[in-house]
């Protein structure tokens, strides 16, 4: 059975939370990904950035992104998933808390991303246009 392990992008990308947003996005854009953990001075996962937040909730809102810190952006306790978790947890808590990239977690450290087109090329079709539908309804 596949594990969150087998199925992440391992080696994720911290944003740190006193970097700014331009500084986020410039990450993004050299690693050519739409999202970002955000790491704390003590290296514990803080939150997820996306391109998404940067755009809405900072440029649309009026703010300054070159001001603006990655650690406002986190929103409460993050989502995560063990390494060890198997592919059909996965594709629940994505469905549950409706986000389509997991941090991977082995202990306290961020060991990967788990995006849904990861779990997709594992999982039956049946599953992941469930996953697909679950995470979309808002």
């Amino acid at each position: 059975m596949a594990t969150a392990r087998d199925l992440m992008t391992p080696g994720a990308e911290c944003v740190g939370e006193n970097e700014t947003l331009v500084d986020a996005a410039r990450k993004m854009r050299d690693l050519d990904v739409g999202a970002l953990p955000i790491c704390g001075e003590d290296n514990r996962l803080k939150g997820v950035l996306t391109d998404r937040d940067i755009v809405v909730r900072c440029l649309a809102e009026g703010g300054d992104p070159a001001t603006a810190r990655a650690g406002e952006f986190g929103q409460g306790k993050p989502v995560t998933i063990g390494a060890d978790d198997s592919l059909e947890e996965a594709l629940r808590t994505m469905s549950e808390h409706q986000v389509r990239r997991l941090p991977v977690i082995d202990g306290h450290e961020l060991v990967g991303m788990l995006a849904q087109a990861d779990v997709a090329r594992e999982a039956s079709a049946e599953d992941t246009g469930d996953t697909v539908q679950e995470i979309s309804e808002k």
